[in-house]
């Protein structure tokens, strides 16, 4: 399961985020962790990373947080995620392909990435993660190779761990250096009727890797409509405890025919639950306290009896 998005300077420490990660391990039966969080950058085009600053959880906020999901026997990806301040999605964070006087580039955006990324593997490292996954669903960005091997050159540097990256649902065909990382892994947000068709042409592109494949995001809002059009978490649509859970049914059901599947990173869990009570007046995608959270569970526990 995906835990701590955002990932919000002061929200990572406390009774109420040490209770949520328990409650995540103890309900859904989980063995993998995702530490996820974001930092920021002024806009789609902006060329620096601010990472050491608020709102970004702190350093030792992540160190904490990485300590006490191995104290619950989880082994750990830690996953930083640059997203825009001014709320463009990080998928269209791009540069002129040919460098232009006094326009940002692609080596100055770069140079920041990997300061940021190298920054959070020596954290990895440190606190033994077993996992480093290196960028998220930066669609615009996946056709700079070299750059992107050189990123993952400077994280292996100094992190011995498994090292994946997450592309974008549909993307999986479009990056050309799934050699350069351990895993391919992807955000399989897709529609509830189409999880055959998507893994059948999936497992084409891993035809040409001899890689293990992980979906390094997926889920459902618990709301009428989304199982349709399960990566839009603005859709409209009354709370619904069942489409979420129907929608697991089916993601869960398709990838478990597929040996190749090895596992999923769960969208998400939060740091802060809300009351459980109202949980099925919440319309977002933690099944904390909702159907799905049964259906999570009988699919993980019956996975790890074999």
């Amino acid at each position: 399961m995906t835990w701590g998005w955002v990932g919000t300077r002061g929200t990572w420490t406390g009774p109420e985020a040490r209770r949520s990660m328990e409650l995540m391990v103890e309900r859904l039966g989980t063995t993998w962790t995702a530490v996820t969080f974001s930092a920021l950058q002024d806009t789609a085009h902006s060329t620096e990373i601010h990472f050491k600053e608020h709102p970004t959880v702190t350093d030792d906020e992540v160190r904490d947080a990485v300590e006490r999901a191995h104290g619950l026997g989880q082994k750990v990806c830690l996953k930083p995620v640059v997203n825009c301040a001014d709320g463009t999605w990080r998928a269209y964070i791009s540069f002129f392909e040919t460098d232009v006087p006094c326009e940002p580039t692609w080596s100055q955006w770069f140079a920041s990435y990997t300061e940021f990324m190298v920054h959070y593997a020596r954290i990895a490292q440190e606190t033994g993660c077993e996992m480093l996954c290196v960028g998220c669903e930066m669609v615009q960005t996946d056709h700079r190779e070299a750059e992107w091997r050189a990123v993952v050159a400077a994280v292996r540097e100094v992190y011995s761990g498994t090292v994946t990256y997450n592309c974008d649902k549909y993307q999986e065909g479009a990056v050309r250096w799934w050699d350069a990382v351990d895993v391919i892994s992807s955000s399989g947000y897709y529609p509830v009727d189409d999880w055959e068709a998507q893994l059948d042409r999936i497992e084409g592109v891993l035809s040409s890797y001899d890689k293990p494949f992980v979906f390094m995001e997926a889920g459902c809002p618990s709301r009428e409509g989304s199982p349709a059009l399960p990566n839009d978490w603005s859709s409209p649509g009354a709370p619904s405890e069942d489409a979420q859970r129907d929608y697991y049914e089916a993601m869960l059901g398709a990838a478990r025919r597929r040996s190749w599947v090895r596992g999923f990173m769960l969208w998400d869990w939060p740091a802060a639950l809300y009351d459980e009570s109202a949980a099925a007046l919440n319309d977002d995608y933690c099944p904390f306290g909702k159907k799905a959270e049964e259906t999570i569970r009988r699919f993980y526990t019956a996975d790890a009896q074999g």
